[in-house]
């Protein structure tokens, strides 16, 4: 059991936002990466090769903001039971 975070400090609010940075950081990362080959399909698409599927950058953007979204969920949860000391 964890206590709740000493927020009534400045320095005890810079630990646990940098505390808070650092969960789900995995998922979060991999949704922006997938958003970004979404992207950069789109362009290729336009660009290059016009015959790529276009459903194919869509379900790339599709995971990707799925990822952070779970990253947001996990660091809500997260944050929550922080919070309540659990």
């Amino acid at each position: 059991m964890i206590p709740p975070p000493d927020l009534a400090t400045p320095e005890g609010r810079a630990t646990y936002r940098a505390e808070l940075r650092g969960i789900a950081r995995p998922i979060r990362y991999m949704g922006v990466i997938l958003m970004l080959v979404g992207l950069a399909l789109v362009l290729f698409r336009h660009f290059s090769m016009p015959a790529l599927p276009s459903i194919l950058p869509l379900v790339f953007i599709i995971l990707g903001v799925l990822h952070m979204l779970a990253g947001i969920v996990v660091r809500l949860r997260y944050h929550q039971r922080r919070m309540s000391g659990e």
